[in-house]
């Protein structure tokens, strides 16, 4: 019987020890620049954006990068990229003006697709499922703004809504979207070739918009350092995970992070361990697999976001898995980009 104890111990700490096995491996640091726009097209192909018009491209892995300065916008901050292979990619410069650009010829040459001059506009976040993308953007009289595009961000259209009774499009004042890692808004493909688009602000109000609905988000909110930051979905179980906190305090760990069951209706939850602070990012591994980026660390979750633990106090900006492979890599400020390995 005490043998049996024994072994069943042991059987337990190998349990526990390669539950959280995984390790952070920077692969690049020390640019002038702060990466949040962050596309993995293979485990082979990667790019990236931030601020100072700097983009970064990787064909091997992550092996080598090349290291662009697109012309002409030296100064400005592309806060998400979308790329679609080694060619073809989209970047988004938040404000003064908002702009869009797309390359096909690997970055060497961009050309403009979308340009906004309107006061007080300010771009935070894309996605975009096959062709068809989405661009969301601070809100502008109190209502959010949108454009879509087809042909991979090739012509984007501004989506107006001037029903002031329309509570979808309607803000309240303080709150917005945050351009903290390009993964605020969410498009995933149903059946049908139907779409649906979730997306999150924060700021002095927190809420999910899904499904021509919005639903206020039991996560912490009241100040414009507050609220929800990032969202992904499962699709296969129709459950997502949605993080932030308070930038301005990123070690708390109050109300960051909110469970999303949308079976039938939508219904929130909280993880029984949640993040260890304010969170800029998260996205789902596998089905139960998660892990979540912020300024004060990195933590995984293998039971579908209700633990996390903590494997680094890295601080990064965003995370995203290969949409075609298994990779998965990180990126923040001073040029860092890294790679989880497990």
């Amino acid at each position: 019987m005490k043998t049996k104890k024994i072994i069943f111990i042991f059987l337990l700490m190998i349990f526990f020890n390669n539950s959280f096995s995984q390790t952070i491996q920077i692969l690049q640091s020390g640019t002038k620049t702060s990466i949040r726009g962050l596309s993995v097209v293979t485990d082979k192909i990667i790019w990236a954006s931030g601020s100072n018009g700097t983009i970064a491209k990787s064909t091997d892995g992550g092996n080598s990068w090349q290291w662009l300065i697109v012309k002409d916008f030296e100064k400005r901050d592309f806060r998400d990229i979308e790329a679609f292979d080694s060619n073809t990619a989209v970047i988004m410069a938040v404000a003064e003006p908002a702009v869009i650009l797309k390359t096909k010829d690997g970055g060497k040459n961009w050309f403009k697709v979308f340009e906004d001059t309107t006061k007080g506009m300010f771009l935070d976040a894309m996605d975009f499922v096959g062709e068809k993308g989405i661009v969301i953007g601070d809100p502008i009289k109190n209502k959010l703004f949108a454009a879509v595009a087809g042909d991979h961000g090739e012509k984007w259209l501004t989506v107006l809504n001037n029903d002031q009774k329309d509570s979808l499009f309607n803000l309240f004042n303080g709150e917005a979207f945050f351009a903290s890692s390009g993964t605020n808004a969410k498009l995933i493909a149903e059946p049908m070739e139907l779409i649906q688009i979730f997306f999150v602000s924060g700021g002095i109000k927190s809420k999910l918009f899904f499904d021509a609905k919005t639903f206020e988000l039991p996560i912490i909110q009241g100040k414009e350092s507050t609220g929800a930051n990032s969202i992904d979905i499962n699709t296969k179980s129709k459950k997502g995970v949605i993080v932030g906190g308070d930038f301005a305090n990123d070690k708390d760990t109050t109300l960051n992070c909110v469970l999303l069951d949308f079976n039938n209706e939508v219904k929130f939850s909280h993880p029984q361990k949640p993040p260890h602070g304010y969170r800029s990012c998260v996205i789902y591994i596998t089905e139960n697999q998660l892990i979540t980026c912020g300024t004060s660390g990195i933590d995984i979750s293998n039971d579908g976001g209700n633990n996390w633990q903590l494997i680094s106090n890295e601080s990064f900006h965003v995370v995203q898995k290969a949409k075609k492979g298994t990779a998965v890599f990180l990126a923040g400020n001073k040029g860092r980009i890294a790679q989880l390995i497990q």
